[in-house]
């Protein structure tokens, strides 16, 4: 690939587009503000020096880009590049280009994905903004997550152990047509795996669905035997339906020799039900056709298999009820304030809690030189940890609401929680409302986390006449758990302001996220995955931020005021929720 620039349309190109598009269209515009909003140079690390001419990387991830504005397939964008006159204008191309074949587009991705140059996208177009004063650091931010659908059928445990057998046979077969019937001799498998296994019907008896799940794991030990056999190709062990075979027997099979020496196949069972246990969630492989997906859930009554998506965007201030709108002036529609701008996107498999990608975020900010003075979040990303954190590393402060006292005293709200109690922190002791102080201080350990678990003599707290409403315990006194003193009292401060009608009203800004993830979900689709594996998967979730931001740009630069209302009901009515 070498490197090359148009930094002008052609004129012929020019002169059709603006007699096609009077009134302009995105590409056009984007063109006309942005120039080239990417360059070759950003990609060249994805290609060699030498061989046969490349493609400009930057008009296909410009290309990409205006495939997700438009929810194009592949052979659709191309057709677009041949034909669209706009898209020929935004992509500074000749009238008599004729484009490129579909099948160069995934073979792009594959060449980004593989040079982790996802994010180049996001971080050209956001350098350009932030050359033109539409984004810099400060100012305000706000993120949520949503569930991404994997690009994989759900398939139960029964089902997911003959799909590996069946995919891995698939894939040898393909690689090293006639080893499988040179090598292996097991009565049925052409029965077993002719079809897909969630194409036909599963036996409805427990027994019968047993012994199937037992002839899956039997079969599966029989293929991987033969495979790292020594009279077998090497290579045959990378393919990775036989990695994910592998994983899925480990996973949830057992194999032991018997008193007789014959080899025993047993379905792995949860601890609970007296088996021997199985792998958590964050690990278990849920399809051999993409190793990253994951099952999880959400409440009691939703469950997904597939990835969770993190969306970071630059917010303003909602006006009250009777306020112009921010982005206008009163009596006219001419955008004065910046369009909300899509910062960052993180992908995680669908396990990943929120609070843990509350760093990666603000590291990701900080990188692009983003990093806002207040980030609101919901309670999802909260941790006292965090806040102190945030605000000693970055300099911002985390808005969200920490979880409450959820002690008896506090839930019943009859009793002395452990805000009724003062605590000295420089001499360790704490006074109970009664004016008892604390018989020990300990310092630990609880779940991870660093903890103080401080304790009332008991003859102190039977005789107290208060006890009742202190403590139910039969032995021992009261005994409270609390953090470390820096982190207890951001914890404290913070419970005290989220119930304040300040801090409420200030914290509605955060619902107008839920606009942002519903447009993508609108515009892009983001909630199914169109791709597999979670690499391709985020370069998805990129190019749609890229997308949505030149949609906001196209309204704002043509005088569009977005509409703010559904922002600010979500806002109001979470807040009287809140409240």
């Amino acid at each position: 690939m070498q490197p090359r620039s148009v930094p002008h349309v052609p004129e012929a190109t020019a002169q059709v587009a603006r007699a096609a598009f009077p009134k302009g269209s995105l590409p056009m515009t984007i063109r006309d503000q942005l120039g080239e909003v990417f360059t070759d140079t950003e990609f060249a690390g994805a290609f060699a020096v030498r061989g046969a001419p490349a493609e400009s990387p930057a008009m296909l991830a410009l290309v990409t880009v205006l495939q997700f504005v438009e929810d194009l397939t592949d052979r659709q964008a191309a057709d677009a590049v041949r034909g669209r006159i706009d898209w020929k204008y935004g992509l500074g191309l000749e009238l008599a280009d004729h484009g490129f074949d579909y099948t160069v587009l995934s073979k792009f991705r594959a060449r980004v994905v593989a040079h982790e140059l996802e994010e180049k996208a996001l971080d050209a177009l956001l350098a350009h903004l932030r050359d033109k004063g539409l984004v810099k650091a400060g100012g305000k931010q706000r993120t949520d997550s949503t569930h991404v659908l994997g690009a994989v059928r759900d398939l139960n445990r029964l089902e997911l152990a003959g799909e590996c057998v069946r995919a891995a046979l698939e894939a040898i077969s393909a690689a090293a047509p006639g080893w499988v019937e040179r090598v292996l001799e097991v009565g049925g498998w052409a029965e077993r795996y002719r079809a897909r296994v969630d194409s036909w019907r599963l036996p409805t008896s427990a027994t019968k669905r047993e012994q199937l799940a037992i002839a899956y794991g039997a079969d599966g030990y029989a293929l991987v035997s033969a495979v790292y056999a020594p009279f077998s190709p090497a290579w045959l062990r990378e393919l990775p339906a036989v990695q994910a075979l592998r994983i899925m027997l480990v996973q949830n099979y057992t194999r032991t020799t018997n008193s007789r020496g014959r080899e025993v196949v047993k379905r792995r069972e949860s601890l609970d039900d007296g088996g021997e246990g199985l792998p958590p969630g964050s690990i278990r492989l849920a399809s051999p056709y993409d190793a990253d997906v994951r099952w999880a859930a959400k409440g009691d009554d939703f469950f997904w298999c597939g990835f969770k998506v993190h969306i970071s965007e630059t917010c303003h201030d909602l006006p009250a009820p009777d306020e112009t709108a921010p982005g206008t002036q009163p009596g006219n529609n001419a955008p004065t304030t910046p369009p909300n701008v899509i910062t960052n996107v993180a992908t995680t498999d669908a396990t990943v809690p929120d609070v843990k990608q509350v760093e990666p975020i603000h590291a990701a900010l900080d990188r692009r030189g983003l990093v806002p003075a207040e980030h609101y979040v919901d309670s999802g990303y909260a941790a006292a940890d965090l806040i102190v954190a945030a605000r000693r590393r970055y300099g911002l402060a985390l808005v969200t609401p920490v979880l409450g006292d959820y002690s008896p005293q506090a839930r019943a709200k009859t009793g002395f929680d452990r805000s009724a109690f003062t605590v000295d922190w420089d001499n360790q002791q704490v006074t109970c409302p009664q004016g008892q102080t604390s018989s020990s201080w300990s310092p630990c350990i609880q779940r991870g986390q660093e903890a103080i678990v401080v304790k009332f003599g008991g003859e102190v707290c039977h005789a107290c006449p208060a006890r009742s409403a202190c403590t139910s315990a039969k032995k021992g006194g009261r005994q409270l758990t609390m953090r470390p003193r820096a982190l207890q009292e951001v914890l404290d401060q913070a419970r005290r302001e989220q119930h304040s009608t300040d801090w409420q009203a200030r914290y509605a800004i955060r619902a107008g996220v839920e606009g942002t993830i519903h447009q993508a979900v609108a515009v892009t689709g983001i909630r199914q995955a169109r791709y597999r594996g979670i690499k391709k998967v985020h370069l998805e979730h990129v190019y749609s931020a890229v997308a949505l931001n030149l949609i906001r740009l196209d309204a704002w630069w043509n005088g569009h005021v977005l509409d703010r209302t559904r922002t600010s009901h979500l806002a109001r009515l979470e807040l009287a929720l809140t409240a």
